[in-house]
């Protein structure tokens, strides 16, 4: 962690939530890049991804762990299968309790798709864009058999004992919640495609090729679905996490994007 890196809690809702907070290079620009963590991440697990982030485009970066993740606060389980939604409705409130009032939507894997959701949602504090990388607005197949095998390693392998490296006693919390959710058969029909026609700010879609979460039909389903500007990226040798995979051909891509657009929001 830089040594200019914040770390502390805020509340909203009742719920203790940890949050790491990056200062701005540059003064002159308000926004703030939003990292929004994956189905099975946290703060910690972006590892020196957000510094990197913050080094690259001067901007201040913020990131915080959902309830049931990281050291934030527990949430009971079964998560509900709306838990998207319900993660996106929440989001404003965040960011205006950490005091980001020019936000640009940074969101990985579930965190992507709970970025859609806020932004499609209209509420305060509006994005100034949305980047997404790996994000999921339907169910492929190829979603539920990346989950199963995850499952089996979490319950005959090593994976549990990895991440409980990262959410201590959220551990089972952590994956159960997200498992349990998406492989419930009421879940496969989930979809939100067409929520994303209120989305008007401009929005960034990536996906690693190699992606075993997902297909490039996300990418194409959210580039046509928003209102707003919308621009497709397949990032080559990658998986489902860019972040770690190919860092600097996703810092790259995320900084060339940020430049192109507005300072003044507009």
């Amino acid at each position: 962690m830089s040594a200019f890196a914040v770390r502390s809690r805020l509340r909203v809702e009742g719920v203790s939530l940890e949050y790491q907070r990056l200062p701005p290079a540059r003064a002159d620009d308000p926004r703030t890049l939003v990292l929004m963590h994956e189905g099975l991440g946290c703060v910690d697990l972006w590892r020196r991804f957000p510094e990197r982030l913050a080094q690259a485009t001067g901007l201040g970066v913020f990131l915080w762990s959902r309830a049931g993740y990281g050291s934030s606060d527990p949430t009971p389980l079964p998560r509900p299968l709306d838990y998207h939604a319900r993660e996106g409705a929440l989001v404003s409130a965040i960011l205006t309790a950490a005091d980001v009032h020019r936000p640009i939507l940074v969101g990985h894997s579930d965190g992507g798709t709970i970025a859609l959701l806020h932004a499609a949602g209209g509420k305060a504090p509006l994005s100034d864009a949305v980047v997404t990388v790996a994000a999921h607005v339907f169910v492929e197949d190829v979603s539920i058999a990346g989950i199963r095998e995850a499952k089996q390693a979490f319950e005959a392998g090593d994976l549990r004992a990895r991440l409980a490296r990262w959410h201590g006693e959220n551990v089972d919390c952590a994956f159960r919640g997200w498992c349990d959710a998406w492989l419930d058969p009421d879940f496969r029909d989930w979809n939100i495609e067409r929520d994303l026609a209120t989305i008007r700010a401009p929005v960034l879609a990536m996906q690693g090729v190699d992606d075993h979460y997902g297909t490039s039909a996300q990418v194409e389903a959210i580039v046509a679905g928003v209102s707003g500007p919308a621009e497709p990226l397949m990032l080559t040798d990658a998986g489902h996490s860019p972040h770690l995979e190919q860092p600097e051909a996703l810092i790259a891509a995320i900084s060339r994007y940020v430049a192109s657009l507005p300072a003044n929001g507009l």
